[in-house]
């Protein structure tokens, strides 16, 4: 599609899946390493008595290990292709399980806001608290919109918790080079307007003007 801008690469997407990659590789690489040491020590160190474990719990967990390393590997190569970029009519936001676009009819104002305001570290508890720490000083667009552009439960199957600021129709973009962001996205939704206006007043002035000639 012609008239796009730059892509902005979400940073919260890909925060969250570095933190899930790491803990998916390790839990695979356990899995892993026990599965061989069941089999292997007992033939390395006969002078023990191990446990006898089944074939079957041996598959298992070799099997467990290597969806998991797996997994973890998908996660790295999805770990960047979340992200936003304008158009000449809509915002367009990319993930690897969701793609939609929102109309700049449907934008009212962006904002810049920081991360602690949008979110006060105080308000949560736990790994949530934790998670948030690292990116509150941060500043996020702020969509201030006059409706989803999907319904909210179904965004939030496919988005983090940190993009929902409040239950009304706002949406939290954290997003590297905020400033070059939000400049383009102003200057995109302003020449949409722009033409807007004119497709307005066009219908108008061929109406003054047809008149005009009957004077």
């Amino acid at each position: 599609m012609s008239g796009g801008g730059r892509r902005y690469h979400l940073i919260l997407y890909t925060y969250m899946l570095d933190r899930w990659w790491r803990a998916v590789l390790g839990i695979g690489m356990v899995m892993l390493a026990l599965a061989v040491g069941l089999v292997r020590l007992p033939e390395a160190l006969p002078q023990y008595h191990f446990l006898p474990v089944t074939t079957t719990t041996l598959r298992v967990m070799g099997g467990a290990g290597v969806y998991s390393v797996l997994l973890a590997l998908f996660l790295i190569i999805i770990r960047r292709m979340a992200y936003v970029r304008p158009y000449d009519s809509h915002l367009r936001l990319v993930t690897p399980f969701l793609r939609m676009n929102i109309s700049y009819r449907r934008i009212g104002r962006a904002a810049s806001v920081e991360m602690a305001a949008l979110f006060p570290l105080e308000k949560f508890k736990g790994w949530r608290r934790k998670l948030l720490r690292p990116l509150a000083g941060r500043t996020a667009i702020v969509l201030e919109m006059n409706g989803w552009p999907l319904p909210r439960w179904a965004l939030r199957l496919f988005l983090s918790p940190f993009f929902f600021p409040s239950e009304t129709p706002r949406l939290s973009l954290l997003v590297d080079h905020w400033i070059e962001f939000s400049t383009e996205l102003e200057s995109f939704r302003g020449t949409w307007l722009d033409r807007r206006r004119q497709s307005a007043s066009t219908p108008r002035s061929n109406l003054l003007a047809s008149l005009s000639k009957y004077k």
